[in-house]
């Protein structure tokens, strides 16, 4: 069945960087957009990033522009997100979506935590 296994998420101080990966299995990985979203406590989940299925078109969030990019290799079959100058309020669980149409697809999340 289709999975979506998200990477790369840990504690870092503020100022640092991260970089997420989202490695996609059992799907036609280059026919669906795909998208970060984040979750912190108490709060509802929100949309961070999204990347076109070739990767021609991204858009971003506010809070995040100029701080995060979005990117894909889809003969890796994996997406991305490089995470820069990272803030206290980055902290969150961050979720990798594939979407095309009606079909949806969520990974498990991976914790980035931004603290000193």
């Amino acid at each position: 069945q289709v999975q979506l296994v998200e990477s790369g998420g840990g504690l870092v101080q503020p100022g640092g960087s991260l970089r997420l990966s989202c490695a996609a299995s059992s799907m036609t990985f280059s026919t669906y957009s795909i998208s970060w979203y984040r979750q912190a406590p108490g709060k509802e989940r929100e949309l961070v990033a999204t990347i076109s299925s070739f990767g021609q078109s991204t858009n971003y969030a506010d809070s995040v522009k100029g701080r995060f990019t979005i990117s894909r290799d889809n003969a890796k079959t994996t997406a991305y997100l490089q995470m820069i100058s990272l803030k206290p309020e980055d902290t969150a669980v961050y979720y990798c979506n594939a979407e095309r149409g009606p079909r949806k697809f969520w990974g498990q999340g991976t914790q980035v935590t931004v603290s000193s």
